[in-house]
């Protein structure tokens, strides 16, 4: 199955990677290295998905842990699957309660942010139901880099220092003090290429292994949490974790020129993008034009303010999903598009800080995959004994009773982490994705737009500098932005900042299927690595 791939330069351009039985892309060498291994032992995408993902618990937890979410496409055996292992917040949990602690919106540090961490039991379900190995198999290199160390790298080393550092100013009780005695070598973050360890989070991994997982929701992790919840007023109690399950639902699809670009159903953004697309599908989306520029940013604004509004745990949105992706509500809001930059506010349809992966092995079976702790370390909370740090995912739950992403027990919150996936005349083409919080749908929408209307390969639709809308009519842009384009979008009335923050403008990977090849491509502002078979 191809892309737009009629011009020569697309396959012959000299950074792209090529294989035919296997690749793993992510944002550290060692990572995708491990999900390789995985592969040439007999596992399949599936099970280098999970090596990957756990290995980057070790080898990057400045953007992820063992205490976080995670969300899944998986294309196996012909079929489109989705899996959503965030958790909930706690049976025990409400606004008022939060509110009387002395809180007028949730904190980003502490217990109260704290939901029920759902990416191991989403490791779980997917080996399971999908996997060639064991879990104990599949989750070895992460438990050998965790035991025996590894040379941390240079992004993760950058992003280390920057977390130790707002850490040390922010993080004052005494419930903080094992994430700096688990994240610090003698007191400081660890620099590039120095080695990093933790048994704790090594026995951890093992216990993982050996449980399949429940002991993090039943078992000798979950009695730890607990304890550590209750200790500092935390709600998450083990009844909570044992109550959770993680959840198989049906991805939710765009067309977008006759390519079908899929995504996760909320409680996550990638609505987001889908919206936006079915807006630019209103519009002349064209190569070199400066408007194209001006319609992505005015539809992703529209888009944006939409999922802003209604997002939160499907069950509480109180408007469908069709709704939002008809065709008549999209282009009446593409009819809002104008010659100048609009103040976006949000519509009303009629009703009736991450890390990403993408694999691919021999057989055809591709996985889109994204997991995070929010916020880079997370919560600021380390589990006594275990190294594992708890996420912060409850910070986005509102506490205005008006809202639909208002804080209630046993409810999932906005997520901002979303995997996707491009299909074509029900063909897989294959997975990609940009991390980094809220500009994920924004890396989703320029990724798309530079492969199917600029005809970019992989690689260079990475590469490409990016855009990312702040609110309103705020825009940043990378330091590589054209100034043409950047003054023509001036003159729309769009208010221009160059930023030199690269990390602020996400980090993707892709993985395309092209006539049986696999081509790869990773992120230029990370320590992106493809590993090939």
């Amino acid at each position: 199955m191809k892309m737009n791939l009629n011009k020569t330069r697309y396959l012959s351009s000299r950074n792209l990677v090529f294989g035919n039985k296997g690749m793993v892309a992510t944002t550290v060498p060692l990572a995708a290295e491990a999900g390789l291994e995985i592969l040439k032992n007999g596992g399949n995408a599936i099970d280098a998905a999970i090596a990957t993902a756990a290995t980057l618990t070790v080898v990057e937890p400045t953007s992820n842990g063992i205490g976080g979410d995670a969300f899944a496409i998986i294309w196996y055996e012909g079929k489109l699957y989705g899996l959503n292992a965030s958790g909930p917040s706690s049976s025990n949990i409400n606004i008022n309660k939060v509110k009387n602690l002395g809180f007028n919106h949730m904190p980003k540090y502490g217990f109260l942010p704290v939901n029920v961490p759902g990416q191991p039991y989403g490791w779980k379900e997917m080996i399971n139901r999908f996997g060639n190995l064991t879990l104990r198999k599949v989750l070895e290199p992460a438990i050998n880099y965790a035991m025996d160390g590894y040379p941390v790298s240079t992004t993760v080393s950058e992003n280390w220092e920057l977390a130790f550092e707002n850490y040390k100013k922010e993080l004052k009780g005494s419930e903080f003090k094992e994430w700096f005695n688990t994240f610090t070598i003698d007191g400081k973050a660890p620099k590039p290429g120095q080695v990093w360890k933790s048994e704790n989070m090594a026995n951890s991994l093992k216990e993982l292994a050996d449980s399949e997982c429940l002991s993090f929701y039943e078992g000798d992790i979950a009695d730890k949490i607990h304890r550590f919840s209750k200790e500092y007023g935390g709600f998450i109690s083990k009844e909570d974790l044992k109550n959770y399950k993680p959840e198989w639902v049906e991805p939710i699809k765009a067309n977008y020129r006759g390519y079908d670009i899929w995504e996760l159903p909320p409680n996550n953004h990638g609505l987001v993008v889908l919206l936006a697309l079915k807006i630019l599908n209103n519009l002349p989306m064209i190569d070199n034009n400066l408007d194209s520029y001006h319609y992505m940013i005015e539809a992703m604004k529209l888009a944006y303010v939409d999922g802003l509004k209604y997002i939160t745990d499907f069950r509480k949105m109180g408007i469908s999903i069709e709704e939002l992706l008809s065709d008549e509500y999209t282009l009446s809001r593409s009819k809002l598009i104008e010659d100048n930059a609009i103040m976006p506010k949000y519509g009303a349809p009629n009703t009736g800080g991450t890390v990403y992966l993408s694999t691919a092995d021999k057989d055809g079976n591709m996985v889109s995959y994204i997991q995070s702790n929010f916020m880079g370390f997370g919560s600021g909370l380390v589990v006594p004994g275990t190294g594992i740090a708890l996420h912060n995912r409850g910070y986005t739950f509102s506490l205005n009773e008006d809202e639909y992403n208002r804080l209630e027990p046993n409810k999932k919150t906005y997520h901002t982490i979303i995997p996707g996936f491009i299909t074509k005349d029900n063909e897989p083409i294959g997975p990609f994705g940009v991390m980094g919080a809220y500009m994920q749908p924004q890396g989703h929408l320029q990724t798309v737009v530079n492969m199917i209307d600029f005809n970019l390969n992989p690689q260079e639709a990475l590469d490409k500098y990016r855009w990312q809308w702040i609110k309103d009519k705020k825009i940043l842009v990378e330091e590589e932005f054209p100034e043409d384009i950047a003054n023509y979008l001036i003159d729309k009335g769009h208010e221009i900042k160059y930023s030199t923050d690269t990390a602020s403008f996400g980090r993707g990977q892709i993985i395309i299927n092209h006539n049986n090849i696999y081509i790869g491509g990773t992120e230029k502002r990370a320590d992106g690595h493809i590993a090939v078979w």
